[in-house]
């Protein structure tokens, strides 16, 4: 009876897996691992676009970014994945066909960032905006979707650390697929019966608490500093690489090394290295871009919105310029008001 309870105690002070990540609505299945990469998507929309607004950009912009961000930040995203992990998809015994299965879980941040910035950069010249400010506007939402994106890892069991007795630790179980034994991914548990090591170090739950830490710490470096020229995404590069290394260390899956390091944990300090001397040389460029830089050339200067932020008046010499149609308009309205009687009749 002793044991029994002891187990029992054991189970509870752990973290259950969940037993499947698909469900099916008839023949279409419904993917948790998809479903929070959409809601991440969405968040860093709705996150960026008040971020935007409020350093004085014109409304609707973001969303206009991420038509071109979003596909080419997937396709990246892949690709980095699929070029890193080769072996999984290619070889004696591999099928090449599903690498483009990206359903299946498989998205490098690092392709992500890099292919989705070329499709960003395209969007901000169509729009006459520089990229580093939208950049530093998209930073904590981006850290942020990549929280929510980690809850995909544990839907399908998957990124996890070695065995561990800490009561924090992740139960996984073994999943079956009575259509192909091999496909655990696409498998439910039954019975709740754990794998060898399990429990395990919940590494996508160390980087998802991480990455919230990384956004407030943005978000506040931004507010206190008044960031500007791409050193707020010089922050986020660093601080998310910074966990990403120790992370990465901790994780058990199957992956490619370099000097006996994993190739991500190599390219985490590169990055790291990167970021934090682009954060330095940047502060060369002065204050963070004046508002009315960041107004999008099709949209008339009169319609432009005005920063809702307290402290981000344009400076001097952009306040002359930007107040010139008023100044005008101002003008033109007193000369109307003025007494028309000629100076004689006075």
């Amino acid at each position: 009876m002793a044991d029994v309870n002891t187990a029992s105690a054991a189970f509870l002070a752990t973290i259950p897996s969940p037993d499947q990540g698909v469900w099916h609505i008839g023949p279409v299945p419904i993917r948790a691992y998809a479903l929070c990469i959409i809601a991440g998507i969405i968040v860093a929309i709705w996150l960026g676009e008040r971020r935007w607004v409020n350093r004085g950009g014109t409304k609707g912009t973001v969303i206009d970014v991420a038509v071109f961000a979003v596909p080419f930040g997937l396709v990246g995203g892949r690709l980095y994945h699929v070029i890193t992990d080769n072996q999984l998809y290619f070889g004696e015994g591999k099928n090449p066909i599903n690498a483009l299965k990206i359903w299946d879980g498989g998205l490098g941040i690092w392709g992500a960032i890099a292919l989705g910035a070329v499709g960003a950069l395209i969007a901000c010249r169509r729009r006459g905006i520089p990229l580093p400010a939208m950049a530093d506007a998209l930073a904590p939402g981006i850290v942020i979707a990549q929280a929510i994106g980690r809850l995909g890892n544990y839907f399908n069991q998957e990124l996890y650390g070695a065995h561990t007795t800490l009561p924090w630790g992740l139960e996984i179980y073994q999943r079956y697929n009575p259509t192909n034994p091999d496909d655990f991914l696409n498998g439910i548990a039954i019975g709740h019966v754990p794998l060898p090591d399990s429990p395990v170090h919940p590494t996508f739950l160390y980087e998802l608490i991480w990455n919230l830490g990384v956004a407030l710490l943005i978000i506040w470096a931004d507010k206190k500093f008044r960031l500007g020229h791409g050193r707020v995404f010089a922050l986020y590069v660093a601080g998310y690489t910074a966990g990403r290394f120790w992370i990465e260390m901790m994780r058990t899956d199957t992956a490619n090394h370099i000097l006996g390091l994993r190739v991500n944990v190599w390219t985490s300090i590169l990055l790291f290295v990167a970021a934090v001397a682009y954060f330095i040389l940047a502060a060369k460029r002065g204050p963070r871009e004046a508002p009315e830089t960041l107004w999008s050339k099709d949209v008339p200067r009169e319609d432009a919105p005005v920063s809702v932020e307290p402290s981000s008046e344009p400076s001097e010499e952009h306040a002359d310029v930007a107040a010139a149609p008023d100044t005008v308009r101002d003008s033109a309205a007193d000369k109307a008001t003025e007494d028309p009687k000629p100076e004689a009749e006075k």
